[in-house]
């Protein structure tokens, strides 16, 4: 039977399915389900210094609501304060220590020493290494790309200084030259790269004429942009490579690692077929390896790469061009009469 062991940021996985940043993490009965199907890893959900700042500032409008009504009140609370990280690290804390598998972390933060102070804290509760969900939402017309740039590459290199585990960093596509980015980033130190953050947009009820925010699942095939990345990275930097966003089924992993994926991280497909879908995923590609003589990963990762092309062009926009050339094809398959 075909070995899927890989290894991600130099930690050894049993293949290379990894449970992405979400909130099953807070169901122990669903994370046993998860180990049982044979997930490799999982990321617990991320720390927001920005909901941790939101809420300590409710938490004191609320005790201080009452406070100074008259001359003889101070408070009707004793002194108490919002507790910070404090329940995020416990729930983090206890994951490790109960799981049969590494468990990393999850940090997006808005300072780069609340980034280092929660980097420290984090490692403090015994993860086997630091996811950074790096984004910035532009919102000044006068800020520009490269000071975003420059930040953020300052608060990696900090946080490495810093801390003692693997660190990798959750990108999203939304950079100039996205791959100058990632090689910078890759000189500095970092471990691993995840490809790429999926965010939850506004969208607008007509009805209402209000905002909301709908939950929806990644689609089949959203993976296509990391996949694009995943081919171009793979074998030009000395850091890991993590798939992420669409990925849902065995045929999917199998692209992935073509392209040069180490891992992927899986979170929809969780949802929408439940946890025992990790071991069906794994026992797809074990007999998709078989049929093909593979015996390991290494075997076939990265055979599709750019590096291990003839053709140099397959992951520019040449073939795009080469697309559009026999646009007449898409009539074949969606006829118009």
């Amino acid at each position: 039977m075909a070995d899927l062991s890989t290894t991600y940021m130099g930690i050894k996985l049993k293949n290379p399915l990894i449970l992405g940043a979400c909130n099953l993490v807070t169901k122990p009965e669903v994370i046993k389900e998860l180990e049982e199907a044979g997930i490799a890893a999982i990321v617990y959900k991320s720390l927001f210094e920005e909901q941790i700042q939101l809420e300590s500032l409710q938490f004191d409008e609320e005790i201080n609501e009452y406070a100074n009504r008259n001359s003889e009140m101070g408070s009707v609370f004793p002194d108490i304060e919002h507790a910070g990280p404090k329940e995020h690290l416990f729930n983090l804390k206890k994951l490790k220590q109960n799981s049969s598998v590494p468990v990393f972390a999850s940090l997006n933060a808005i300072y780069e020493p609340s980034w280092v102070d929660y980097a420290r804290q984090l490692e403090e509760t015994g993860i086997d290494g630091l996811e950074l969900n790096l984004y910035s939402t532009p919102g000044y017309f006068e800020v520009e790309g490269s000071s975003i740039e420059d930040k953020q590459y300052q608060i990696v290199k900090s946080i490495k200084k810093a801390v003692k585990i693997p660190v990798s960093v959750k990108l999203s596509p939304f950079y100039t030259n996205t791959l100058n980015f990632i090689k910078k980033l890759d000189e500095a130190g970092v471990d691993g790269f995840v490809l790429f953050n999926r965010f939850f947009q506004p969208e607008i009820d007509i009805d209402n004429e209000t905002f909301q925010f709908p939950w929806e699942l990644t689609q089949a095939r959203d993976h296509h942009l990391s996949l694009r990345y995943v081919g171009l990275l793979h074998g030009n930097i000395e850091s890991s490579v993590c798939a992420s966003r669409g990925i849902y089924t065995a045929e999917d992993v199998i692209r992935l690692v073509l392209a040069g994926a180490d891992v992927v991280q899986v979170v929809s497909t969780i949802y929408k077929n439940h946890p025992a879908y990790v071991g069906t995923i794994l026992t797809e590609v074990q007999a998709w390896m078989d049929k093909k003589g593979y015996k390991n990963l290494d075997d076939f990762r990265g055979k599709l790469s750019r590096k291990n092309l003839k053709d140099p062009f397959t992951y520019q926009r040449a073939q795009y061009v080469d697309i559009l050339s026999k646009s007449e094809e898409i009539f074949k398959k969606y006829p118009m009469v």
